[in-house]
């Protein structure tokens, strides 16, 4: 990995933090450059980590091994058209952009391409991200290994059997964070209405919500299970999952992650080429 030259297309935050991820393992800094039309985000981005900046995506692309596509959904399919003539030498194209799928980047880009989706989450900007990747038929084992390591530099990377996996990939991880923010925020402001200063809430809930992942991550057995061990009979936990349950958690969760991943499947229609 450390021989290839990668280009990202977009300095925005997930681009800043693949690129700080991918320096402090060790990547050479002068074989990355990043373009942008935002000038403060490609300062910000060289000061930090010293790699190459440009304004011309055209020529950024043409000696890059790898091209990470780290910009709006919306803009994509004029940015991969603007682009197309500078490919001819079939670098690998890796997006992390939502809703849009590897056939229609396929046709913006039309130099018979290897392309791997990817879905990453926030988190990345903390190297404790969560990654789901497809790849197209055309990308070669090598060329995966390299987006594997890409990603990896933010956090783990998990590859997918299908392009379609990706949707529930967006509404496990990519949009998950959100969901533990919202339970964290309940969270602190139940404690505030029981008599907890904000501050105490906070802390308490945050600490908790890390410890129980770094537990669950830890451990042997799943999360059932864990919940099992912390859930004492006719105790003060019990009766705290017992309203959950009663109130529907599960299904409320289901439901909210079946809207997050029909959405997914709607933005590819309305941004896609097809």
């Amino acid at each position: 990995m450390t021989q290839a030259k990668i280009t990202f297309i977009g300095a925005g935050n997930m681009a800043s933090s693949i690129v700080g991820g991918l320096v402090k393992k060790g990547f050479a800094a002068d074989s990355i450059t990043a373009t942008d039309p935002y000038q403060p985000s490609l300062d910000k981005l060289q000061q930090e980590f010293g790699v190459a900046i440009s304004g011309d995506n055209g020529a950024a692309a043409k000696s890059a091994d790898v091209i990470v596509l780290a910009i709006k959904p919306q803009v994509m399919e004029q940015v991969c058209r603007d682009l197309s003539p500078y490919l001819a030498h079939k670098p690998m194209i890796v997006s992390i952009a939502a809703g849009i799928d590897i056939d229609s980047l396929d046709a913006w880009l039309s130099n018979d391409l290897a392309i791997v989706r990817c879905m990453p989450n926030t988190p990345s900007l903390v190297q404790t991200g969560a990654s789901g990747l497809y790849a197209n038929d055309v990308t070669s084992d090598e060329q995966k290994q390299l987006a594997h390591q890409i990603l990896e530099a933010v956090g783990i990377v998990q590859w997918l059997q299908s392009e379609a996996l990706i949707d529930p990939v967006t509404a496990v991880s990519g949009s998950g964070p959100a969901y533990f923010f919202l339970f964290m925020e309940a969270m602190i402001d139940a404690g505030i209405a029981q008599g907890l200063s904000r501050e105490n809430a906070t802390e308490l809930t945050l600490q908790t919500a890390l410890g129980a992942a770094k537990l669950a991550q830890g451990s042997d057995v799943d999360v059932a299970e864990l919940r099992r061990r912390v859930t004492s009979p006719n105790g003060t936990t019990e009766q705290a999952v017992l309203s959950f349950e009663q109130q529907g958690l599960r299904e409320t969760v289901a439901n909210a992650m079946k809207a997050c991943a029909d959405r997914s499947v709607e933005m590819a229609k309305e941004l896609g080429a097809s």
